[in-house]
């Protein structure tokens, strides 16, 4: 940011100079203690866009200018220290509720990650403040995003930094130099870097003040810096900006919000005095107050003798402003936006060690889904509630027999379904977890197999012979898997030929099937205990020995001798 410009816009500044004398004074009594960082002889830090801060990698606005409008010099009334109600007080010390929301949002989030840091909010306020007038008094939606665009002039070096464009006009829309967008005045390269989202919609966008503060809180504690001290609470408000009337503006706003502020309805904030640069072409804003343009009152003239005349404070004065404040603000438009809850704060689920999800149809599966949920950073998420449904046509259901249920992540982020136990149908299903009230989900292919027996043997000895067009004496046989009964087990009972080859014979013994209708195969399945009887078999054919074949799911045989013999010719006539 250029500091000609931010000095142009003080309100009712005759001269350069005044206005660097009264920005100087005022900063120095409203930040005792505070280290001067070193400036260059005309009392400027070198722009961010000529020489870059060795800590930073660069600042944020991209050599932009900047609202050097200064806070009343009387201390606000003290509405109240939380801020949490709207109040009377001060103009200047009202901030727009959805603005002042996302503020200590950002505070207590950066608070949970980044404890070490000490982000205060009144430090985004006063970034704030200066960067865009506080989202330009809060016109913002009910989600926090500006109802217009907050640009900042073409960075093409005529005046400011030469920025070539990196982000295609994505987010400034010019695809030739970069600009310096949203409340916070991000430039766009430094957004790829920092963006954040901050009210948990799965987006981060510069102008969305959530977004934005998030990002800037996240910025000014970059490295191990410490706010809570004056020289690294400089060094956070340097590397957004390198200028040193910048850093006494800034430090003046964050002492006069730590004096007190109240909340007011969005929309209804007051606005810097002067017009910004920031909003070239049709798009730049009008008059921020009732009745005109910036004030024309006269600049202070300091006594000739150097001391304080009788009745007037030992403070420097501001310029007056004649427009008339607002006598009450209007009623709120909206609701702030809540904090995020733990699962509108998931941005992804992930794999938490979930094997592979193979169970024998009947039997319960080695373990359940595991996942874990973290948030846009990376970070665990914890009383997220996730619920976990069986999807597909399958009986296949979670211990207890629901096919949906929803548990809550732990301190770590993790949790894990129900243990599934297989249902009677085979195949594959789907075991889909999804975030409530997101549609972040994740999904795990679940495959059921059907029962097996590794052997099967007949438990009859008697040798099977039946005359022609008698029947054969019941047939019974027992499957066993890993030494145990095998329940349930599919088997194929066949009539087969000889050879090595064999195939099903079309002649010789048979049963009937449904219908009736002889058949020489069949499907049979074990009983609970593994055994299988065979239905009834007919003696049909040439006399002669056919092979019953019965095969099991899993590839267990036994081949079964069936006998014909001819009917004596007695018998016959």
């Amino acid at each position: 940011m250029a500091a000609q410009f931010g000095r142009r816009l003080y309100r009712g500044a005759a001269t350069t100079a005044v206005a660097a004398v009264a920005v100087a004074a005022l900063s120095a009594s409203q930040a005792p203690g505070a280290p001067s960082p070193l400036v260059a002889a005309d009392g400027e830090h070198p722009s961010a866009g000529a020489t870059t801060p060795a800590d930073q990698g660069g600042g944020v606005s991209g050599d932009s200018p900047y609202y050097t409008d200064l806070p009343p010099l009387n201390t606000p009334d003290k509405p109240g220290s939380s801020a949490n109600l709207p109040v009377t007080g001060s103009a200047e010390s009202g901030i727009p509720a959805s603005v002042l929301a996302a503020y200590k949002r950002a505070q207590e989030t950066v608070a949970g990650t980044d404890p070490s840091c000490r982000l205060p909010w009144q430090l985004l306020a006063a970034i704030g403040k200066v960067e865009s007038g506080q989202a330009r008094g809060g016109r913002v939606d009910a989600q926090g995003t500006t109802l217009s665009p907050i640009l900042g002039p073409a960075l093409d070096g005529n005046g400011f930094a030469l920025i070539k464009d990196t982000d295609n006009g994505a987010y400034d829309g010019d695809r030739t130099h970069d600009r310096a967008v949203g409340p916070m005045q991000f430039i766009p390269s430094t957004w790829a870097t920092w963006g954040q989202d901050g009210n948990g919609d799965g987006r981060k966008d510069p102008n969305n003040i959530y977004d934005a503060a998030l990002a800037a809180g996240r910025y000014l504690c970059a490295g191990d810096r410490d706010l809570s001290t004056a020289t690294d609470l400089d060094r956070a408000v340097l590397s957004y900006n390198h200028s040193d009337v910048y850093l006494r503006t800034v430090r003046s706003w964050f002492t006069y919000y730590n004096r007190g502020t109240h909340e007011v309805p969005d929309g209804t904030g007051v606005l810097p005095a002067g017009p910004t640069s920031r909003d070239p072409g049709p798009s730049r804003p009008g008059p921020s107050r009732p009745g005109g343009g910036p004030s024309s009152s006269p600049s202070p003239t300091p006594s000739p003798s150097g001391t304080p005349q009788p009745g007037t404070s030992t403070e420097p004065t501001q310029p007056s402003d004649p427009s008339p404040e607002p006598s009450k603000p209007k009623p709120p438009t909206h609701t702030p936006t809540p904090a995020p809850t733990p699962s509108q704060r998931v941005a992804a689920l992930q794999n938490d060690g979930t094997g592979t999800l193979t169970a024998t149809a009947g039997e319960k599966f080695g373990a359940g889904v595991k996942v874990r949920a973290r948030d846009g950073l990376g970070k665990t998420v914890a009383e997220a509630k996730v619920t976990f449904t069986v999807v597909g046509d399958t009986d296949t259901t979670f211990d207890g027999g629901f096919k949906t249920v929803t548990r809550a992540t732990g301190a770590d982020g993790r949790v894990s379904s129900p243990v599934l136990r297989a249902g009677e149908k085979t195949g594959e299903f789907t075991v889909r977890a999804t975030v409530d009230g997101t549609s972040v989900a994740t999904t795990f292919k679940v495959t059921v197999t059907a029962r097996q027996a590794d052997a099967i043997t007949r438990t009859g000895t008697t040798k099977l012979t039946a005359v022609a067009g008698e029947t054969f004496d019941p047939i019974t046989v027992a499957a066993t898997y890993q030494g145990k009964a095998a329940g349930k087990v599919a088997v194929t009972a066949t009539v087969i030929t000889d050879g090595d080859t064999p195939a099903v014979n079309d002649k010789g013994p048979y049963c009937t099937n449904d219908a009736g209708n002889p058949v020489r195969t069949i499907e049979l399945t074990t009983a609970a205990d593994g055994s299988l009887k065979l239905p009834t078999f007919y003696a049909d054919g040439p006399a002669g020995t056919y092979k019953l074949r019965l095969t099991t799911e899993g590839g267990a045989t036994v081949t079964i001798d069936l006998t014909v013999e001819e009917r004596p010719a007695t018998a016959a006539s």
